[in-house]
């Protein structure tokens, strides 16, 4: 078992920078393709980006290319998603989630296997 517990959330203003942390207990995650997904109030929940277990490539949905940049720290057994620029629509709850040695479909909510309880994240106009 995987718990992963999110952080770093907050109320920030439009263009301003927040880094979330994804605390991982239980298992190491270097076995682990992790991911952030994140859902809006009243919209399906959908994919921010990932980073694969073995190489560290790094995935992002086109909405946040150039504004957040996903790291891990294995020996933290930890994620870190940093947010730039962030804009009104960035505006939802946050998930980590953890895929064992996950590789294509990166992508998809169904291919992770552990989920944090996510944090909440605003950015005001």
């Amino acid at each position: 078992q995987v718990q992963l517990v999110e952080s770093g959330g907050g109320l920030v203003q439009a263009g301003g920078s927040l880094r979330l942390s994804c605390a991982a207990s239980g298992r190491s995650i270097s076995n682990y393709a992790m991911g952030w997904f994140r859902q809006a109030p009243g919209k399906e929940r959908e994919f921010v980006s990932a980073i694969s277990w073995s190489v560290g490539r790094t995935y992002y949905t086109d909405s946040v290319k150039g504004r957040f940049t996903i790291s891990r720290d294995n020996a933290k057994n930890t994620v870190y998603l940093q947010m730039n620029s962030l804009k009104p629509e960035d505006t939802a709850v946050y998930y980590c989630a953890a895929d064992y040695r996950g590789g294509l479909g990166l992508g998809s909510a169904y291919e992770y296997d552990y989920w944090g309880q996510g944090t909440q994240v605003t950015v005001s106009s």
